[in-house]
């Protein structure tokens, strides 16, 4: 009997042989915790549409952050809710608004957390879309002014990486250069590069109150059937300044993750959507996977096509299953 040369099994027959032979290796320090920061007083509410996710007030949302930043998890990003809406999303930029006070305080009590703030208009406007509307149609040069004065009072409150999440054509550029005029030379920005028009937002829209009123976002979030195209945003973004790329979802666009790490020197984001968070919740809860098992699979999925972070709502589920 002839036997084959090459078995692969042997460098699978024991745990410690797969550890010794581990290609990609997930670690707490890829991971970024996403936070819902909500205007008011001692608030801790349960989200309905997300698992063990909640609505924190400026106040009770630095217990959080010290119990992420404890585990070890190097990173938060916060969404804001505010106390009122209107056509321009005005309280996105004011100094008293959520996002604002949050970061003040989280910084008082753990400044070594690094603290990542969305940009965007969606959560703050009356009609639930990313930038100014004018005939029905969004002004993209307009948003990105506005977006640059977010990105600016959120600086000014302390966070540590700004992250634009509206997909405007040049908004980098102008947030790069708010920051540079004014003198937040050490904030870096965090583009959603490749954001697709997905249908894995929906409990996040939920959390975050910030469905469209009218119309969807696909005139300016990306076509999930194009890669050079979401290549091609990627490289825009960070031509115009941006020190991290990201791209979402996560799971439906591995390829795009692969295509970016190997493309671009610059570390590449990964979210890890609300719809792929609950779907997996979904079936675990039903008794259908092995949630532990199916959270570590899919996170380093992501780390293995290419990601760099990870902003997931399982990070503080996986910070108890790899301190295993």
């Amino acid at each position: 009997m002839e036997f084959p040369k090459t078995r692969l099994r042997r460098l699978r027959k024991s745990h410690t042989m797969r550890r010794l032979c581990r290609e990609t290796t997930l670690s707490i320090d890829n991971l970024i915790y996403p936070l819902f920061v909500k205007a008011g007083i001692n608030l801790k509410e349960p989200i309905s549409s997300m698992k063990d996710c909640f609505h924190f007030s400026p106040d009770t949302i630095v217990t959080e952050a010290k119990e992420v930043f404890d585990l070890g998890i190097p990173a938060i990003l916060l969404f804001g809710l505010p106390e009122k809406k209107d056509e321009k999303g005005s309280q996105a930029w004011s100094e008293n608004g959520p996002v604002q006070q949050a970061v003040k305080n989280i910084k008082k009590i753990v400044p070594d957390l690094a603290v990542v703030t969305d940009i965007c208009l969606c959560g703050y406007t009356s009609h639930g879309h990313c930038g100014l509307v004018k005939d029905n149609k969004i002004d993209n040069d307009a948003t990105c002014e506005l977006l640059a004065k977010v990105a600016l009072s959120h600086a000014q409150a302390g966070a540590d990486i700004v992250a634009p999440s509206d997909m405007m054509d040049g908004r980098v550029k102008f947030i790069r250069e708010a920051l540079e005029q004014n003198g937040f030379h050490d904030v870096a920005i965090m583009s959603y590069a490749a954001k697709f028009a997905s249908a894995f937002y929906g409990p996040f829209r939920d959390a975050a109150d910030s469905a469209p009123a009218f119309g969807d976002r696909k005139t300016y979030q990306a076509d999930p059937a194009n890669a050079i195209q979401a290549l091609a945003e990627i490289a825009l973004d960070i031509d115009e300044g941006a020190d991290i790329v990201m791209v979402k979802p996560a799971l439906p666009y591995l390829d795009i993750i692969a295509k970016a790490a190997q493309r671009f020197d610059c570390p590449i984001a990964a979210y890890n959507v609300s719809g792929e968070y609950m779907m997996l919740n979904s079936a675990a809860d039903a008794a259908l996977i092995d949630r532990d098992s199916a959270v570590l699979e899919t996170l380093t999925a992501i780390k293995r096509a290419g990601a760099n972070i990870i902003i997931t709502y399982f990070a503080k589920h996986a910070v108890k299953l790899l301190s295993k």
